[in-house]
């Protein structure tokens, strides 16, 4: 069963689909952003706020939000570890 985590303001993604979490601060990571806002697959979930953290789903979709990525892992890790438990 996949998992849902919360990657702040009330927006919640499927961990199950996250291949990477990764800061949009390199170069590469935002020509990536730019292009899929212009292709229509980004997803901004930052209400507003500065991207923190850039999440790369399995469909080719980005999800932006203002949370760090640290924090993000943790929760997902989090969730992992309820699940191995039950």
């Amino acid at each position: 069963m996949n998992k849902l985590i919360h990657i702040g303001f009330g927006n919640i993604v499927n961990s199950g689909k996250i291949i990477a979490i990764v800061s949009p601060d390199s170069a590469p990571v935002k020509r990536l952003v730019q292009k899929a806002r212009e292709a229509g697959t980004a997803i901004d979930a930052t209400q507003g706020r500065k991207t923190k953290a850039v999440l790369v789903m399995e469909n080719s979709q980005l999800v932006l939000s203002a949370l760090l990525p640290e924090t993000i892992a943790q929760r997902a890790q989090a969730e992992s570890r309820d699940e191995n438990e039950t």
